[in-house]
């Protein structure tokens, strides 16, 4: 398999709910622009439980016995706050026996040179140990959060998978995560843009998702 699985790449309704995330006219409904980061949200675990283990089990129905096969991993998902939220609440809808954990990080706005700095603050995080990790970030601009948030948890616990789980992505931050991962990793993202703005943020990407989920910060 591909290191990054590009979903726009294959037509489906996936490309109406980002061309709605992307409107400058439609994403003002902060409502509708959640909504449509969670359909994101159950698409991208779709496609990521393709790639995962099954195993074949029997259920009793009211006329018979049939047999089927099902996810035979363990699953966390981690949400990078705040934009994450309601992706990841789309994540958890599919895999909805997986446990979930929180970590919240926020890029420094000060920026020397071509630098962008990220802090990590608040974490809340199950045992990873031996587990699939779905780490859920909808922009990958500098990929730098993402590095951070992983070499986090790693000092606690180590996942036996990571798969990355974004909804737009920039070529420079798919570069830095491919070079400073400190682990094997699968990216799944809705779509590639052409590049990161002076400012570091993704063009022609969507804005700011977190403003636009759950209103401006101060």
């Amino acid at each position: 398999m591909k290191p990054t699985i590009v979903l726009n790449e294959t037509p489906s309704v996936l490309n109406n709910y980002l061309a709605e995330i992307r409107s400058v006219e439609i994403q003002k409904d902060s409502m509708r622009f959640r909504q449509n980061l969670r359909r994101i949200g159950w698409i991208t675990a779709q496609e990521i439980s393709k790639a995962m283990a099954f195993e074949q089990k029997t259920v009793t129905t009211p006329l018979a016995e049939a047999h089927v096969h099902t996810v035979a991993e363990d699953v966390v998902i981690i949400s990078i706050l705040r934009a994450a939220i309601p992706f990841g609440e789309g994540l958890l809808d599919v895999f909805d026996k997986a446990e979930s954990g929180f970590v919240g990080a926020w890029r420094e706005e000060e920026i020397e040179g071509e630098e962008v700095r990220v802090s990590l603050g608040y974490t809340a995080l199950p045992d990873l140990t031996g587990k699939t990790l779905i780490l859920a970030d909808p922009m990958l601009a500098t990929g730098k959060s993402l590095v951070k948030t992983v070499n986090q948890i790693l000092k606690s616990s180590t996942p036996s998978k990571l798969h990355l789980a974004t909804v737009i992505s920039a070529p420079e931050g798919i570069s830095y995560i491919s070079k400073n991962m400190p682990m094997a990793f699968q990216l799944w993202t809705s779509a590639i843009d052409e590049k990161l703005n002076e400012k570091a943020y993704i063009v022609p990407g969507l804005g700011d998702a977190g403003d636009l989920a759950f209103g401006q910060k101060k």
